[in-house]
């Protein structure tokens, strides 16, 4: 292994002392290292794999088959989502979450006679799903969206009755049936016997049966909501339908524009941002004016489900009357945000990440925490650029999904030269915030520092900067971003 130069030796050592202080002051509002899924819900995994044992359904053998290797496709698709941290153990909103579980359950012992199990997933679409086997999965984006924990409870209520009413199940016989029928074997047949168009057919005969299988999903969307709202009456919990014409905005988070123009949010840490920057340089009809105002109207976030509208009108006839409406704590709300900013910065979803930093300016957040975020998105830019990859990083988005601001921020991203970026990056490093973030997060800047800013080129040198780190800050969030460059 090469030996640091001085100007490494310096970082390595400010990582010792910032990391030694760690304990004491390490960030308590979000979750420790240890507590994504893959480290957190081991247990239940392996638990998981013995409880879902696939039932003898088909005498057919062929069918049974194919159901038991659909079965396995289910566990193991848990189990690898367990593995690659899609999940995450939170205390403070896992409790929350299982608060509401409880008294659902509770409420429902005959429906529910075992309390299911909820994990926490970490994507931000607005969604929950029902795995199957009692378990279901709340997503973040969810939490963020909803207002009052009766909207949650609506939504797990749902999700629940898909369980109750062996959705994920029926749905896994039901493909099992069909790739094992005489209709799709003499349909697979005549693909394989045609001299010409073969993809055209198999997409034919793939599209049928999806077309079936959708119609078929908002029946029973349509019966999962009927059976919530007993869940809810049972559970003394208030059932309000509007929330079904709320999730018509749920894709709307890019679509909302900015309060300031983008110079100003780059300002703020004295960084010039040119106007040239955020408009496309090359020609052609990819590149003109485009009229942001006519992509107001979006598609429901929940594919599957029949229209929002629709849903409402189904079930405003059972609406509780004077029910009760509770919101989410803001510490829970709080949280929430700031977990999915981190969850996209991992994942190297810079524009969105970075997009979502400035709403929570607009909204007057003046936590460090979202300077120190600002500073690791340019840094991660800057980075990427280095490596040759810059716009892997910057997940471009259409047009008709975002507003003319985020459009500026990607096409930003994209173009700013990289002498600028780094400039950037340098001003950043001695911008006044840094002075009330945790140690963790200046452990986290003196790597990145070192990482990106200094003359390392070195494969080696990355490894042992992460190491360091991963030694002095074992139980920091931030060594999800940090041990990748240790085991390269």
């Amino acid at each position: 292994m090469p030996i640091p130069k001085p100007k490494q030796l310096f970082w390595l050592y400010f990582l010792c002392l910032a990391g030694s202080s760690t304990l004491k002051g390490q960030q308590k509002d979000l979750y420790n290292y240890q507590d994504l899924s893959a480290f957190y819900y081991k247990k239940q995994e392996d638990s998981l794999k013995k409880a879902w044992i696939c039932p003898d359904n088909y005498k057919d053998k062929a069918t049974q088959k194919q159901f038991k290797a659909i079965w396995e496709e289910r566990t193991t698709f848990f189990a690898d989502a367990i593995d690659g941290n899609n999940y995450v153990y939170d205390k403070e909103i896992c409790a929350y979450l299982n608060d509401v579980v409880t008294q659902i359950q509770e409420g429902n012992k005959n429906y529910l006679p075992v309390k299911p199990f909820v994990v926490l997933d970490r994507s931000a679409a607005v969604n929950a799903y029902a795995i199957g086997g009692n378990v279901l999965a709340i997503n973040l984006g969810l939490i963020s969206f909803a207002k009052t924990r009766e909207e949650i409870a609506l939504t797990i209520a749902h999700e629940l009755s898909h369980n109750i009413l062996q959705h994920p199940e029926n749905a896994m016989k039901k493909r099992a049936e069909w790739l094992t029928s005489a209709d799709y074997k003499q349909s697979m047949g005549q693909v394989l016997e045609s001299d010409y168009g073969r993809l055209t057919r198999l997409k034919k005969v793939y599209e049928n049966y999806s077309f079936s299988r959708s119609r078929h999903q908002r029946y029973h969307e349509g019966d999962a909501d009927s059976l919530a709202i007993i869940l809810l009456n049972n559970s003394h919990i208030s059932f309000a339908p509007e929330f079904f014409l709320r999730m018509d905005s749920a894709d709307i988070q890019y679509l909302q524009p900015l309060q300031q123009p983008l110079k100003s949010y780059f300002g703020n840490y004295n960084i010039a941002l040119e106007e040239t920057w955020t408009k496309k340089r090359s020609k052609g009809l990819s590149t003109r004016d485009y009229d942001f105002q006519n992509s107001s109207s979006m598609a429901d976030s929940l594919k599957t489900h029949p229209d929002c509208v629709v849903r409402y009108n189904n079930t405003v006839a059972r609406k509780t009357v004077d029910g009760a409406s509770t919101p989410i704590p803001q510490r829970i709300s709080t949280k929430v945000n700031r977990m999915l900013i981190w969850n996209m910065y991992c994942n190297k979803d810079l524009t969105p990440c970075l997009y979502r930093i400035m709403q929570e300016k607009d909204k007057g957040n003046t936590d460090a925490w979202y300077d120190f975020m600002f500073n690791n998105v340019m840094m991660s830019l800057y980075k990427a650029d280095k490596d040759l990859h810059r716009s892997s990083t910057i997940d471009i988005q259409r047009k008709e999904y975002i507003s003319k601001e985020y459009y500026q921020l990607q096409t930003m991203l994209e173009q700013i030269p990289r002498d600028k970026l780094a400039e950037g990056c340098r001003q950043l490093q001695n911008a006044a915030f840094w002075s009330n973030v945790t140690p963790a997060e200046k452990a986290m800047q003196g790597f990145q520092r070192s990482l990106v800013l200094a003359d390392n080129k070195d494969a080696a040198s990355s490894q042992q900067l992460a190491k360091q780190f991963m030694e002095s800050n074992k139980t920091s969030l931030y060594c999800e971003y940090v041990h990748p460059f240790e085991k390269r």
